[in-house]
């Protein structure tokens, strides 16, 4: 099977029922390591990150707030890393597009009984 790259297209459609737009272009065999696109219009959720996230930001104004309220704000052009085991408040201030590169830790090994 021949492998090939995966260009990242920054302005697909958007889906305009919906408050968020996810296009997921790549995902391992594994189900553990995926890439994509996502979108949202302005919003405020909570947020509790089982996964590893790298996200390239490329429209708009996000602000992070973690569980102690300290609050980080990114904007167009910037990229970070949401660790596993994040939690709190991701706010899309403005209209918001990213690319990201999510990563699944393996669940720790059962001890044995």
């Amino acid at each position: 099977m021949a492998m090939r790259s995966i260009r990242f297209n920054p302005a697909p459609a958007l889906d305009k029922s919906a408050a968020t737009t996810v296009h997921e272009w790549y995902q391992d065999r594994t189900g553990a390591f995926s890439a994509g696109f996502w979108a949202s219009e302005p919003s405020e959720i909570e947020v509790s990150y089982d996964e590893d996230e790298f996200c390239v930001l490329i429209e708009g104004t996000v602000e992070l707030t973690d569980a102690t309220g300290h609050t980080e704000t990114y904007e167009a052009g910037a990229s970070f890393l949401i660790p596993s085991g994040f939690t709190g408040t991701w706010k899309s201030v403005t209209p918001v597009r990213k690319f990201y590169v999510v990563h699944l830790p393996k669940a720790p090994a059962a001890a044995p009984a």
